[in-house]
């Protein structure tokens, strides 16, 4: 299929709002490797699949739509897809629709040579080395940044005084709903969010990154708040729900030194935040 088409039904779909699984429900079918049909067209000789996988819970078939790997959809997915969201289809698109994609595949070994749970492990390792007892909350965290970011705050509040160094650690990649005009990335609202929870805990700190170095449209990998953040906003006339707010976390992270800058990494298998308690 022409690349220009698909382009433009992948643009139908993200203005649908539809999700990842049902975009690539409808990309396997248009495209001639996707689904399963690189290892299937490769057939009698083996394939080995090297994955590096950008979505939570690595479903092989979803990552890169799965070129080598059997695909759990169906025509009649597809189908009711087109359906739900009305699109607009040439016949060759329609007819492709049709198509049914490999069910199974007996040439492939498949290696996921990184994901997120990979950086999460990475990230227990590194708290270990420096003196933090890791605790593994989760490696598919998925809900609005703000609320992630609250939730970790309000674990560090439970754990104050303990007397132990905790490192709460969760991967994966949150939402922002935009209702500002600010500058900002998840994980800088994340941290931000974070702030008022942990205000005044002393040893307390959370920040969140973005794998690839780089978070919404800025040049900022993520960002960084401890128990003195809050205050320092304040001293500057800024609230943290009003920045929240008008999704400006990028500039009042910046005004109390609080941006990680990485530059980017050349890879992404989503988001890591991390919430440090050091006694």
């Amino acid at each position: 299929m022409p690349g220009e088409e698909l382009q433009d039904i992948t643009r139908q779909l993200l203005a649908c709002g539809a999700d990842i699984v049902e975009m690539n429900t409808i990309r396997k079918r248009l495209s001639g490797v996707k689904g399963g049909k690189f290892a299937k067209a490769c057939a009698p000789a083996k394939v080995f699949a090297i994955v590096l996988s950008d979505i939570l819970g690595d479903p092989l078939d979803m990552i890169a739509s799965g070129p080598a790997y059997p695909d759990s959809s169906t025509c009649e997915d597809a189908k009711a897809i087109a359906k739900k969201y009305g699109l607009k289809l040439s016949g060759k698109a329609r007819a492709l629709l049709g198509e049914e994609t490999p069910k199974e595949l007996d040439n492939v070994t498949t290696l996921i040579t990184g994901s997120v749970r990979e950086l999460c492990a990475a990230a227990a390792k590194k708290c270990e080395e420096l003196g933090y007892a890791p605790v593994l909350l989760t490696d598919q965290l998925s809900c609005e940044a703000r609320e992630a970011g609250s939730f970790l705050g309000s674990i560090l509040r439970t754990h104050a005084g303990s007397g132990r160094k905790l490192a709460f650690i969760a991967g994966g990649e949150t939402v922002v709903h935009l209702t500002g005009k600010g500058l900002g990335g998840r994980n800088q609202e994340l941290a931000l969010a974070a702030a008022p929870m942990i205000a005044g805990i002393d040893g307390a700190a959370v920040f969140s990154v973005g794998s690839d170095g780089t978070d919404g449209p800025t040049d900022a990998a993520g960002g960084y708040v401890d128990s003195r953040t809050d205050a320092a906003l304040r001293a500057q006339g800024l609230l943290a729900a009003d920045v929240l707010k008008d999704n400006d976390a990028y500039h009042a992270l910046k005004a109390v030194d609080g941006l990680i800058m990485t530059g980017p990494t050349g890879t992404n298998v989503n988001d890591v935040a991390v919430a440090l308690l050091r006694k």
